[in-house]
């Protein structure tokens, strides 16, 4: 029976082959996901400070209804076709104050969350709302590992509401991924992200 956030919250990218893709680089992505900033820029002084694994205020959702898991859409869908939802959040999608949407794909068998330093592994998929697929750690057959503090503010937000073991989707508002910055995908941005792993 699907869970609220609430009640989840409750019981609550390793450096990649050299041979990653020439989009994820232009992206400013390079082997690590999607990073805010250029590669050497990514590591922050703080990125291995002790936090307490729990979302933060910003990642608590502000609805209060039940989240959402299709049916037949618990997998990766690497097939180069794009979700049946990727053009806006569908109805029942979760949203935070940001403006973040996201609904679960598959629960976690994790209790605790990432903090907004922890270094965390994924697998992702991550397409443009017109149905465009950028990215995918599925497709280069491994995860990418990073701490949350050296991606876009998107992923930082919502990676935090995730647990172990989770699949969850996520449209993310163009303010809190790229902008309209040139060489980068432009606009809301539409992430499948499990999470594999959570260090400190």
């Amino acid at each position: 029976m699907p869970m609220t956030f609430q009640t989840a919250k409750r019981i609550a990218f390793l450096a990649m082959a050299a041979a990653a893709s020439p989009t994820l680089l232009a992206c400013g992505h390079g082997s690590n996901g999607p990073r805010a900033t250029e590669p050497q820029a990514v590591e922050a002084s703080n990125a291995s400070a002790a936090v307490t694994p729990q979302p933060t205020a910003a990642a608590v959702a502000t609805n209060e209804g039940p989240t959402m898991i299709a049916p037949g859409d618990d997998t990766f869908n690497d097939s180069g076709n794009a979700p049946h939802d990727v053009a806006a959040p569908p109805a029942g999608a979760q949203t935070t104050a940001s403006g973040l949407a996201s609904r679960v794909l598959r629960r976690g068998s994790g209790a605790a969350h990432p903090g907004p330093t922890s270094r965390v592994s994924v697998h992702y998929i991550g397409w443009t709302t017109d149905g465009n697929r950028f990215d995918s750690s599925v497709s280069r057959g491994e995860p990418a590992t990073f701490p949350l503090n050296g991606v876009i503010a998107g992923w930082t937000e919502g990676v935090q509401l995730m647990v172990e073991g989770e699949r969850r989707r996520f449209w993310i508002p163009a303010n809190l991924a790229y902008g309209n910055r040139p060489g980068r995908p432009m606009g809301m941005l539409v992430f499948d992200v499990e999470l594999l792993s959570i260090s400190e």
